[in-house]
């Protein structure tokens, strides 16, 4: 398969996951690379994730290293009889001084490439490491289970050919599929 463009992800279906709730989900702080785990709401999306991923035909698990997205695909793989396998590319955009505040008006304006906080990552970079790191993981045995982020998806969504600022829900597996028939976008199905 020759590389794609790198802001294009290879046409491959695939799982994404987001992490568990975070006491930090709870009061809408950004996260970024802080390592917040899973509360207990979040330890139960994540075991109810795990089997609603049961008899999808995934035979590969690829994880962010922060914990919650580890514990989320650890609980996951357990169901599925599968390792995990982590992706240094798949870690949460770091949001510099943002960390710990509330998701306000800044954040449209940082998805909009018209700001980056200080010691951030910018959304345009962010979008580039993880269509790489997508393209790393699709290249396993498919089908293929990504565990991550909500705003490394936002990036993905928006090299999918989708709005990219919408939140994705805490621990409810998105099939992804490439484009068909001329299509610009790809599908993306909620499984619950």
């Amino acid at each position: 398969m020759s590389a794609p463009p790198p802001d294009m992800i290879h046409p491959v279906a695939f799982w994404f996951l987001r992490h568990g709730e975070t006491d930090w989900n709870v009061q809408n702080l950004s996260q970024g690379n802080v390592d917040i785990p899973l509360n207990e709401t979040g330890l139960a999306q994540a075991r109810s994730a795990a089997l609603l991923l049961r008899g999808k035909g995934i035979r590969s698990v690829i994880s962010s290293p922060l914990s919650r997205a580890r514990v989320t695909a650890d609980l996951a793989a357990a169901q599925l009889g599968l390792p995990v396998h982590v992706d240094e590319g798949l870690r949460e955009v770091a949001f510099g001084v943002k960390e710990g505040e509330p998701m306000a008006d800044w954040f449209q304006h940082w998805v909009d490439g018209q700001m980056t906080p200080e010691g951030a990552e910018s959304f345009p970079s962010l979008t580039t490491r993880a269509v790489a790191a997508i393209n790393r993981c699709i290249t396993r045995t498919p089908l293929v289970l990504v565990v991550a982020h909500g705003a490394l998806f936002r990036a993905m969504r928006g090299a999918m050919g989708h709005e990219p600022n919408v939140r994705t829900r805490n621990a409810v597996p998105i099939w992804c599929e490439p484009p068909v028939n001329g299509a610009k976008a790809w599908t993306l199905t909620y499984a619950d």
